[in-house]
């Protein structure tokens, strides 16, 4: 169920609605819109009577929502939900773009991919800390130490920090020098860790998982907003099918339909989707292209000696040749890119 306030409710009113709310076992959702705020209820088993709260002051509407992933549904909230990353909007106008290596090495190696990429406009650094792999011999990330050069040189450069929280005992201190919280695809069924980040008040990137339907994907989503945590980028970034020439198969239908069926932001993340540098590229301009409101690239000055994932990931003056490339089709798809000297780029 969702409650529309009207525009000019107070806040006693809105108090009053959730009071009730919380009076017969359910959880109140505050979900502010652009002219007025509704109230999404879950914890209820069965429908809820509209006639119980019709006639409180400041209701204006009580609609029924079908879809069990009510808080991230369009249903609960029509108008796209933007983030706001310190100063940066993820879900509006402008595109954004996240880069970085898969893994963080060394300072140097950071510090180097920082300001290559902010030179290019580009304002999110991406990079691992805490590596969950395959296999247990293989390099499992710097930990506190990568967290420390991630944060650094962000600073530096004015960039934010995305990076992957491996698991709750971590949690606080992914949290501490993060300044987006991903949750990757191996663990996006992990309902513990959902939960958790879902109670910080921090945003957080939730990525596919690697066979996961795009409806047991927003389900996920759900777990976290449940928790009070309403900040969430949905990432897509490929699903395991029968094809063998790429790592993953990325689904860029599920870009439209997704911000068909849900009010938060997408980006895409083509190095996992393709797991070939070659791909990366045109599979980027094509993420843009289907609307997607920022797309996620891993960079490295040296792919051949990456500890992770060089194959897929693109040297930085390639890099450098894509977002020129990445310019064209935002303007074109009614986008905004910054530039080099930090001016909008239309």
């Amino acid at each position: 169920m969702l409650i529309v306030m009207d525009s000019r409710a107070t806040d006693e009113q809105i108090e009053a609605v959730e009071n009730k709310i919380r009076s017969m076992g359910w959880t109140p959702h505050e979900i502010p819109g652009s002219l007025r705020i509704a109230i999404g209820i879950t914890g209820n088993k069965g429908g809820v009577d509209p006639s119980l709260f019709m006639s409180m002051p400041g209701v204006v509407e009580c609609i029924p929502v079908s879809k069990p992933y009510k808080l991230v549904s369009r249903d609960v909230k029509p108008e796209d939900t933007v983030i706001n990353v310190k100063g940066v909007e993820v879900g509006g106008r402008e595109l954004v773009m996240m880069a970085g290596p898969c893994a963080v090495e060394s300072r140097h190696q950071v510090l180097e991919i920082a300001e290559v990429i902010s030179s290019l406009g580009v304002k999110f650094l991406r990079g691992g800390a805490y590596k969950p792999r395959t296999s247990p011999y293989s390099f499992q990330g710097l930990k506190e130490e990568g967290l420390k050069y991630l944060r650094e040189a962000a600073d530096k450069f004015n960039l934010r920090v995305v990076t992957e929280v491996k698991d709750t005992e971590t949690l606080d201190l992914v949290f501490e020098y993060s300044d987006i919280l991903q949750i990757g695809a191996r663990n996006m069924h992990n309902f513990s860790l959902l939960e958790a980040v879902g109670k910080k008040r921090k945003p957080v990137l939730l990525k596919r998982g690697l066979s996961a339907t795009i409806e047991e994907w927003l389900m996920a989503a759900e777990y976290i907003a449940s928790q009070g945590n309403y900040e969430i980028i949905l990432c897509e970034r490929g699903i395991r099918t029968f094809e063998q020439y790429t790592r993953n198969t990325l689904d860029l239908n599920a870009v439209p339909l997704v911000k068909r069926l849900s009010h938060l932001p997408v980006v895409v993340d083509p190095s996992h989707g393709t797991g070939k540098w070659e791909l990366v590229a045109p599979m980027t301009l094509a993420s843009i292209a289907a609307g997607a409101d920022g797309v996620m690239v891993e960079v490295h000055p040296n792919p051949e000696n990456a500890l992770s994932d060089g194959y897929q990931s693109l040297r930085l003056e390639k890099f450098a040749v894509l977002i020129d490339r990445v310019k064209k089709v935002a303007s074109a798809t009614g986008r905004i890119f910054p530039g080099k000297d930090g001016l909008k780029v239309e």
